[in-house]
């Protein structure tokens, strides 16, 4: 194992400098990226930095009315949304894999000093009807070495920290854990909850084919639990799959990724690990995969096929049951679909998700409204249910 001295002695490239993350204020001049370093993150597989990918919303420019709902005014927050920092990507080293060739792709680099970057966001935000955004970088270090993993995280940490500093009300984030070390996740969750602005950890579906069930993780879920930490799980494609996803239609995401997020819960429910740890907090993007769509399924399995169950694990509820303690954001395209999410899931565990700076949905506002909801559940939806789970102050 490298020492951390000898990493800080031969980091690959010069000007990282190593600080805690309460020295914010000094921080925020060490994020400048020199051409060096903007080579670096070139020879990443970043394919999502081509310029000609640029997406500009619409309605930029303008400023959506406030959510009045029944006389009150709603603070609208969503908690799927994305960035990273160009430290951090050239960390990663030659050919790794950052992000994909996608619409919105070069928009997810706003470090606070780039102040046009960050005023590009807002102003996309301000275009969505979105008051705050929670932001997250997708993983690309559960590969990496133990120092090397650390020093991302870092960099990720404090950079995010910088934004909700310097924007409070607009930014809250989730941090940065090197989840395949889970002791020193647990550290970095107790260092992250500390920080103002950081609402909880933002995961991977998995740690490199190694499903949250394992014990191994439990350290992380109890700390998690302990301090109130919101897990947002973010899926990345299944790829077990990889030969069948081959062709037209980028199905290692349409389908890799849902797929991915709803093997996750369902190794969460049926193994119980949420009966071990009840009050965790967690997040599944894009409506939670395909889990709520046939969940009553699970509900069937044992009986049908005991052989294919564990008798030792007795779980304490009918597995759809657990639908109800978890939260699922509500990018699912549709009103008919949202409405569903919440016919099996309740309003009350559905909060915005928009994954900006994707476009997937520009309207997350009037998808929400258009609902056949009542206003109290578009109200959860909007923005009540996100602020009571993060802890967020919104008067």
């Amino acid at each position: 194992m490298t020492s951390r001295r000898g990493f800080l002695k031969n980091a690959f490239f010069s000007g990282i400098t190593f600080c805690s993350c309460s020295l914010l204020d000094e921080a925020l001049a060490q994020y400048p990226v020199s051409e060096e370093k903007k080579q670096l993150v070139a020879r990443t597989k970043d394919a999502g930095n081509d310029p000609s990918l640029s997406h500009r919303h619409p309605l930029m420019g303008t400023k959506r009315k406030p959510v009045i709902i029944d006389g009150k005014r709603i603070f609208t927050i969503d908690t799927h949304a994305h960035c990273f920092f160009p430290e951090a990507v050239a960390l990663a080293g030659d050919g790794a894999v950052i992000n994909a060739a996608v619409k919105g792709g070069p928009q997810h680099y706003i470090p606070v000093t780039d102040k046009s970057a960050v005023q590009y966001r807002l102003e996309t935000m301000d275009a969505m009807g979105i008051d705050m955004q929670v932001l997250s970088c997708n993983v690309f270090w559960y590969n990496k070495t133990r120092d090397v993993a650390q020093e991302i995280c870092r960099i990720n940490n404090e950079n995010l920290a910088a934004l909700c500093k310097a924007y409070p009300t607009r930014f809250s984030a989730f941090g940065s854990v090197a989840l395949q070390f889970p002791d020193l996740a647990v550290q970095q969750l107790e260092e992250i909850m500390k920080t103002p602005g950081l609402r909880g950890i933002a995961i991977q579906a998995n740690v490199l084919g190694v499903d949250f069930s394992d014990p191994k993780f439990d350290p992380v879920w109890a700390k998690a639990e302990e301090l109130g930490a919101t897990l947002f799980m973010h899926p990345q494609s299944t790829p077990q799959l990889a030969s069948r996803f081959k062709g037209n239609g980028w199905l290692s995401n349409t389908i890799g990724n849902p797929l991915d997020t709803t093997i996750a819960l369902q190794h969460l429910i049926f193994d119980g690990t949420l009966d071990k740890f009840p009050k965790l907090k967690i997040i599944a993007p894009h409506g939670g995969g395909y889990l709520a769509s046939y969940a009553p399924r699970s509900d069937h399995s044992c009986f049908i096929s005991p052989s294919n169950c564990d008798p030792n694990i007795q779980l304490k509820k009918k597995p759809t049951e657990y639908l109800n303690q978890l939260y699922f954001d509500s990018l699912v395209f549709t009103p008919e679909a949202l409405r569903h999410l919440v016919a099996q899931v309740g309003a009350s565990q559905v909060v915005i998700g928009t994954d900006q700076p994707i476009p997937w949905n520009e309207d997350p506002v009037g998808h929400v409204m258009e609902t056949p909801l009542s206003n109290r559940d578009k109200a959860m939806i909007l923005g009540l249910t996100a602020a009571k789970v993060l802890g967020i102050k919104t008067s």
